[in-house]
């Protein structure tokens, strides 16, 4: 019996000598001291033997247990110490490296232009509405006072889904919409994405962002539209910025005008950005037509407004020197990052 003490322990030091970690130690520890173990089934088996036998045999048994766990310890330990040293030197940060660079993101300039308008008109009282880029026939031509005939109708012009339903070519369609819902009077700024049939070149692009802006209220005039244009123009282009309104025509305001500021390159001057004229012409804008608030349900003999329809790109473009709308698609990282 002896023997096979000693045995069980010379295995058990072999095995624990190739342990490469706790799992493997486990195992040993089971499959000598567990419930089925070699030393527990010598232990059972001592029952059998005379009393003389098994004290010495008990004796001999608990000794060669205390120094299986002794090994089983020791072992353990050390298996401990080596992965916490692995773990150490896995983790190891040297500290006098140079740190990671942190990439931060950056808007794209057309949504850096848009913030910025809005915030602009925020400052005045306006709140943004927005509208669906889908949207009717009757709110995006009939509503704003666009006869059949309009070029703008055309499907060289315009996306139709089908004959009722377009791809809105202006934010203006949701005027009708914002002449429904919002009580009066009210002052909303409306910017969006817009579709238009159209061949991309350094100016033109098939889809492009608007703002509009909308006031309806008691007693609005036309001097109430050039104060408001004029504060926004300040703020965009700079406090020595000059505005000034021409005559024009749109079908959903009466009167109309275009309105031009003048050249932030040169300051009214003349240079090749404002083409030697020193003015530069940013929207088109007007006194709302009163068939547009009688279709959106307004009584026409008691408000007033006016509506002002900007396009972004043309903004920005302006704005940070953008000589190729397509670049503002494109993607290109190395061209967005120059905006932050």
């Amino acid at each position: 019996m002896q023997e096979k003490l000693n045995k069980v322990l010379e295995e058990a030091r072999e095995q624990l000598s190739k342990a490469a970690s706790l799992a493997d130690t486990e195992e040993i520890r089971v499959k000598v001291l567990g419930k089925k173990g070699q030393l527990t089934q010598i232990l059972r088996s001592m029952g059998k033997l005379p009393p003389e036998e098994k004290k010495a045999l008990g004796m001999a048994a608990n000794k060669v247990k205390a120094e299986f766990e002794q090994l089983l310890a020791e072992k353990a330990a050390e298996v401990k110490d080596k992965a916490r040293a692995a773990k150490f030197a896995a983790e190891k940060i040297d500290v006098t490296e140079p740190g990671r660079e942190v990439i931060y993101g950056v808007k794209h300039p057309i949504t850096q232009t848009i913030d910025e308008v809005v915030e602009i008109f925020r400052s005045m009282g306006y709140t943004v509405y927005e509208g669906p880029d889908v949207d009717t026939v009757y709110n995006t031509f009939d509503a704003l006072n666009s006869p059949e005939n309009h070029p703008a109708r055309d499907m060289t012009d315009t996306f139709y889904i089908n004959e009722d339903v377009v791809l809105r070519p202006h934010t203006s369609s949701a005027e009708i919409r914002a002449e429904h819902d919002m009580p009066l009077p009210y002052k909303v700024l409306i910017p969006g994405r817009c579709y238009r049939v159209d061949t991309p070149d350094a100016t033109h692009s098939p889809t492009f962002h608007q703002i509009e802006m909308m006031v309806i209220g008691e007693g609005i005039t036309m001097g109430d539209l050039k104060g408001s244009l004029d504060h926004m123009a300040k703020k965009l282009f700079g406090p020595e910025t000059r505005t000034k309104f021409r005559p024009s025509h749109f079908p959903f305001t009466e009167p109309s005008a275009e309105m031009d500021v003048s050249c932030f390159k040169c300051g009214g001057k003349g240079c090749p950005v404002c083409k030697g004229s020193g003015w530069i012409e940013i929207l088109g804008c007007g006194m709302t037509h009163p068939h547009v608030h009688r279709a959106g349900g307004i009584d026409t003999e008691k408000y007033t407004g006016f509506a002002v329809g900007m396009g972004v790109e043309r903004i920005a473009m302006l704005k940070y020197g953008i000589d190729d709308i397509r670049f503002l698609y494109e993607n290109d990282m190395r061209f967005i990052e120059q905006f932050k």
